[in-house]
């Protein structure tokens, strides 16, 4: 019986480090310092096997392009056959769990998975956003020669952390100071496709998913004394307090919270001066600064949470766990509405009554882009929001803003002044509840801007139409008006319609609403818009759009702003019942919305026909389809579906007459049957 086989891996390091050497580059081994930043994030990452900390890539360096940004690059040892690197079903390198735990059998055993997950320290805990993960290994064959095979990944915020091929090498030559400027071009011409990166998102928000439940759990069940403000304002502090400005404001870490009581140097001070640094090395208005700060103090200098029990603090444990369990998604820079997912878990525990959770609940992310899809967003809308939540519409419709500005804007330093654009001017969000405002404002910040304008007023009673920031005595001149409103309101919410619409003087409107809106709840509001605006669309949604939260139907409507609607106007009526979509509500699902039929093209099918009419009819059929009119002057009629015909066609007649013909030989022919057995048997 044959031994077992012999690791190489002292033949495959002495091979690969020699190379280095041999290009004359500034390698560490092992146990040696590469930088304290690196060390430390190195440190701070959960090991290999499990546990915290013994994070040690074989070999690793420091190299800087020609216009001085570094590269960290990570190199993993292994010594057998086949031990490169493993993949997942998607082509992804496979170091999670369907649990969204590390894999820690896979990042030990495999050369690239291991680098990969070094890399993801560095992501997670520094500042630097480009990391070459190298592994490498390999076995001795049958004439006892070394036979090696080595992969190079590229692991940064635009792959979110989960890696891309660069190329195939045979040594590591390319990472010689000849060669080195040739291998970042290929590094900087490696793209993603829109549909490769939309999975990867898809993975990646199913990991947020379980991570806040995760972090949600926690905090509820070992975290007594903290309010659900508390709760939000804590999330909300630690993850700004984490997230620095490169040269201006170092992010703060858990190990400078010393959990101490003396006066003015307590954890929650330390996490508030953070927060003050980073929001003003964004130059954030001051009156926006000073009311975040307001906002935050009260619970970050609260007694209790600052008390010092056994050595540490609360605020310093729960900002540990916010940093360790989200820490690796904000930094990656995700278009997502984290905080919006982040918001339907934390309300999720809430003791809300029906009514009052149907007012809270968020719209999921692919429904937020749909209205603004619907209500025609692009590079040069002014796009505002009544009841803003989390400001999840507010990122939909800026994520489509800057998607048109880059497919139709080709100077770079034109583009680049069209992003700060939008971001700063085109965008306008209302939000009453301080707790549900702070989420907004964290929503856009984590989105890479701090300056929009979001404001914390009544949109019904204290809001003018002016830009609440910045541009403070002029009009925000909205073009596109999105809502999710408060169902609980006059109207179910129609009120804000109404207000929004008569304060605009074009563009369109697409808000998502309790059904019963548009048959009987919002008569009066209904007719007043309609002799001003026209209603363009009425969507059924699927019932089960918010399964888990709240069961109420709703509907999608579609205005074109300020042209009455006269009683001929042909509105679509759709029923988007089926929108390809299958939801579950099961609490240990690893994902409870999956693609059964063509989803996204549904949703695109709907954005075309509400535009272009039944011409774009592919998915869905006449049957779901139907143009037809409403009485400007009743306010009940907005939820109509395509008229059955009930008169009978000569079709039906003659199928009628086949079916009663084959019944009366079928029954003569078993009367027949039966009288010859009666005679047989006498």
């Amino acid at each position: 019986m044959s031994g077992k086989v012999q690791s190489v891996e002292p033949n495959i390091a002495d091979l690969a480090n020699g190379w280095l050497k041999k290009y004359k580059l500034d390698y560490k081994l092992e146990q040696e310092s590469l930088n304290s930043q690196i060390d430390k994030a190195l440190a701070d990452y959960s090991s290999k096997n499990g546990g915290v900390g013994g994070n040690r890539p074989d070999a690793k360096l420091l190299l800087n392009d020609k216009y001085g940004h570094p590269y960290p690059i990570l190199i993993e040892y292994k010594g057998y056959k086949d031990k490169l690197i493993k993949l997942d079903s998607n082509g992804l390198i496979e170091n999670k769990t369907d649990k969204n735990e590390a894999n820690f059998k896979n990042i030990n055993s495999y050369a690239v998975n291991g680098a990969v997950h070094y890399a993801n320290a560095i992501l997670h805990f520094t500042n630097y956003e480009d990391i070459i993960a190298i592994g490498m290994t390999g076995y001795k064959d049958d004439a006892n020669k070394l036979q090696y095979e080595i992969g190079v990944y590229f692991v940064s915020k635009s792959n979110l952390g989960m890696g891309q091929e660069i190329g195939k090498y045979s040594d590591f030559s390319f990472l010689s100071k000849e060669h080195f400027e040739g291998f970042l071009e290929t590094v900087h011409n490696l793209q993603l496709s829109p549909e490769e990166l939309e999975k990867r998102k898809e993975i990646k928000e199913a990991e947020i998913d379980k991570s806040l439940v995760k972090l949600n759990n926690d905090i509820y069940q070992n975290e007594k004394g903290l309010s659900e403000n508390d709760r939000v304002y804590l999330v909300a502090a630690s993850i700004i307090a984490t997230l620095g400005i490169p040269g201006k404001v170092e992010p703060l870490e858990k190990d400078d919270l010393k959990s101490k009581e003396e006066e003015g140097n307590t954890d929650g001070e330390i996490i508030l001066r953070k927060v003050k640094a980073y929001l003003n090395g964004k130059k954030l208005p001051n009156d926006k600064r000073d009311l975040i700060i307001r906002t935050l103090q009260n619970t970050l200098t609260a007694y209790n949470i600052n008390k010092v029990i056994d050595g540490e603090t609360q605020i310093k444990r729960v900002f540990s766990k916010i940093v360790d369990d989200l820490g690796s998604y904000y930094k990656i820079g995700l278009t997502t509405d984290f905080t919006g997912k982040l918001f339907n878990e934390m309300y999720s525990w809430l003791g809300f009554t029906q009514d009052k959770l149907n007012d809270v609940v968020l719209t999921p992310s692919y429904v937020a882009t749909l209205l603004a899809r619907l209500a025609r967003v692009n590079k040069d809308s002014f796009v505002w929001d009544f009841a803003t939540g989390s400001a999840g519409l507010l990122v939909a419709a800026m994520n489509e803003m800057l998607v048109d500005a880059k497919n139709t804007i080709t100077s770079p330093e034109e583009l680049r002044k069209k992003e700060a654009e939008i971001k700063a001017t085109q965008l306008l969000g209302l939000e009453v509840l301080p707790s549900i405002y702070m989420l907004a404002i964290l929503n856009m910040i984590l989105m890479g801007d701090g300056s929009s304008n979001i404001i914390n007023k009544d949109s019904l009673n204290d809001f003018d139409g002016y830009y609440g920031f910045g541009k403070t005595d002029e009009k925000f001149p909205a073009t596109a008006f999105i809502l999710n409103p408060p169902y609980s309101e006059k109207g179910n919410g129609m009120n804000f319609v109404e207000k929004a619409l008569n304060m605009m003087s074009k563009g369109y409107a697409a808000i998502i609403i309790q059904s019963s809106a548009g048959s009987g709840k919002a008569t009066e509001y209904n007719k007043r818009i309609l002799e001003k605006h026209t209603l363009l669309a009425s969507v059924k949604m699927p019932i089960d759009l918010f399964v888990g939260k709240s069961s109420v139907q709703t509907y999608v409507y579609v205005f074109k702003v300020a042209e009455p609607h006269e009683k001929d106007n042909v509105v679509k009526f759709i029923d988007f019942s089926n929108d390809g979509y299958t939801r579950t509500n099961r609490k240990k699902a690893s994902n409870n919305l999956k693609d059964t039929d063509h989803a996204k093209e549904r949703y695109q099918e709907i954005v075309d026909l509400v535009k272009f009419g039944k011409k774009k009819l592919h998915y869905f059929s006449e049957k779901e389809y139907y143009e037809g009119v409403i009485d400007p002057n009743n306010g009940a009629d907005w939820n109509q579906t395509a008229p059955i015909d009930t008169k009978p066609t000569l079709d039906d007649f003659k199928k009628t007459v086949a079916d009663y013909l084959a019944w009366e030989v079928s029954n003569l022919l078993k009367n027949q049957a039966n009288s010859g057995e009666k005679s047989l048997g006498k």
